[in-house]
Order: C-alpha cells, then sequence, then structure tokens
C-alpha cells in the first residue's frame, strides 16, 4: 500500500482537505464511537494537521500542537477500513518526527488504547477520567535525554 503524508497549518489546509479530516473524524469519533459531541473546534485553527492517504482516501489523521517545551497529538484516528494494518503506529511515529525533540508529547488516551501508547513509550501521567463518556488517561513521551 503507496502512503503519502500532507502536513497543513490553518492557512494551507483547503477546503477539500478540511472536509475529508471533518468526515473521517466524524465517523470516527461521532458515528463509529457513538459519541455526540462538537468535534470541529477552535483549536483546529492553531494545529498542525497530519493528513495519511492511500488512492487520493485519506485514511489518518492527527493534529499537532507545538508550544514552547511541550507539545501536544490529539484526534488521532485511523479509519475503520485500515486499521489492524500498523497504521496508527506510522501515524503516531510521524506525528513525533514533527515535534522538536527536546519536547515533552502529552496525549489524551482513550484508556483501552493504553498497551498501544505504552508500546511507543508514552507513560501514564495521571489519574484517569470520562471525556465525552468515553475513559480516557493523560499520557506522557518524555523527550530523550542527550547521550554525553
Amino acid at each position: 500500500m503507496l502512503l503519502k503524508w500532507e502536513i497543513y497549518s490553518w492557512d494551507n489546509l483547503t477546503t477539500e482537505n478540511l472536509y475529508k479530516i471533518l468526515k473521517l473524524r466524524a465517523e470516527v469519533f461521532v458515528v463509529e464511537q457513538n459519541c455526540a459531541y462538537l468535534d470541529p473546534d477552535d483549536n483546529d485553527r492553531k494545529a498542525k494537521h497530519l493528513l495519511l492517504f492511500t488512492k487520493n482516501k485519506l485514511i489518518g489523521y492527527s493534529r499537532i500542537f507545538i508550544h514552547l517545551s511541550q507539545s501536544n497529538i490529539g484526534r488521532v484516528v485511523v479509519s475503520k477500513t485500515h486499521r489492524n494494518q500498523n497504521i496508527g503506529k506510522k501515524l503516531m511515529e510521524k506525528s513525533i518526527s514533527l515535534i522538536p525533540k527536546n519536547h515533552s508529547i502529552h496525549i489524551s488516551a482513550q484508556e483501552h488504547l493504553r498497551i498501544f501508547y505504552e508500546k511507543i513509550n508514552f507513560n501514564q501521567s495521571g489519574e484517569g477520567y470520562l471525556e465525552d463518556g468515553i475513559p480516557h488517561i493523560p499520557m506522557v513521551l518524555s523527550p530523550k535525554k542527550p547521550t554525553d
């Protein structure tokens, strides 16, 4: 499967790609997970948007926030038809690669994905909580310490 990565800021995101992003997020987060919430938020305007395509079909997405000393990755989503093909891991690795190496990376992970995120070196960083009726846990990937 040939994968194509694209990254955009809000200002260079086309309406066509924005539509594909919102459609994929709604398919998974709203319909599949049966969770009624307002997905498009003002945070989209502040994020970098990582899109993963195959054959011009959006199959993966994440949004990335880069701050002064830490960053956040959120809205990580893989289309139902492309799960269990290592796409989620590739998506997270690519997302992480776009963040400065000296940053800690914070995520709000759905609790059932804890092991998936632990395999890519995230650690739980606080108590679990409900977000839109789904159990979540805060997780962090600490920056690698420079070797001497």
